[in-house]
């Protein structure tokens, strides 16, 4: 019998602003274990050490990391290309993956590489990642990025969650307006991994499961998330934004706090 870790469908896990892999494995284990089960989640740590004071000092032990820097106003990013030309050299040599998981800084990133990958910049010889999980992502402001990234829909079966309290929760709903139908999981509280409610569960691992059934079934992921999220939610959520105002002055992706951590 084929040994069941094999599997597995591989998640990179991208984490925040000055956190780390380790934070991020200990926010998302918050949520119920059902959900990831049958999946094998990677948490790197960021290229750069924090060049700044971490919000979760005294909350979870260093170090910290960050994985690019960034201008006040979120027009100028630094070291980016470079970190771009690291997580390509490492989902190559660690995977392949399956899909992308983020929050904040890392949920960015995470579209940014999904964005690239589409448009044939990046992990040419990678196969195409199937799905996303964005968790107070948002979009890149420089028409240099945005002008590659985001100029078509992005086809990856993604879910976005967004929460009411959030600052990033403006730019968190222009991001999944980038993906290709995308299922918008709210939530009442601030910039966090939030903690899920039995509705929220329940999307979450009906989602997941879709993933697994059309792995396990030999279709694609691309051609079953059209209709899978475009289903009537029980909740009447909605899965999908034609339009959400741009609203910039919220920006963006550095997170310089983390309200709710744990």
């Amino acid at each position: 019998m084929e040994n069941q870790n094999e599997k597995k469908m591989k998640i990179l896990c991208l984490h925040g602003f000055r956190t780390s892999g380790s934070f991020l494995q200990k926010q998302i284990s918050k949520w119920d274990p059902s959900i990831f089960a049958h999946f094998q989640l990677d948490f790197p740590d960021g290229i750069f050490p924090a060049q700044g004071k971490s919000d979760i000092e005294g909350i979870f032990p260093p170090p910290y990391f960050e994985w690019f820097q960034f201008a006040k106003d979120f027009t100028e990013y630094m070291n980016l290309d470079e970190c771009v030309s690291y997580l390509c050299d490492y989902i190559t040599s660690n995977g392949p993956y399956d899909g992308l998981l983020g929050f904040s800084q890392g949920a960015t990133l995470a579209a940014l590489l999904l964005g690239y990958q589409a448009q044939g910049k990046v992990l040419k010889e990678h196969p195409p990642l199937k799905f996303f999980v964005s968790i107070s992502g948002s979009k890149f402001r420089t028409p240099a990025i945005c002008d590659v990234a985001y100029k078509d829909p992005i086809k990856v079966k993604s879910i976005h969650l967004i929460g009411a309290k959030d600052w990033l929760k403006l730019p968190s709903q222009e991001l999944a307006t980038s993906f290709d139908n995308p299922l918008i999981i709210r939530h009442p509280q601030g910039h966090t991994v939030p903690r899920l409610d039995d509705e929220a569960v329940k999307q979450l691992r009906r989602w997941t499961e879709e993933i697994l059934h059309c792995k396990n079934n030999g279709t694609t992921i691309a051609d079953n998330h059209e209709k899978e999220n475009g289903e009537p939610k029980e909740d009447g959520e909605q899965t999908k934004y034609s339009k959400v105002p741009n609203n910039n002055h919220e920006m963006e992706n550095g997170e310089p706090k983390e309200d709710g951590l744990l």
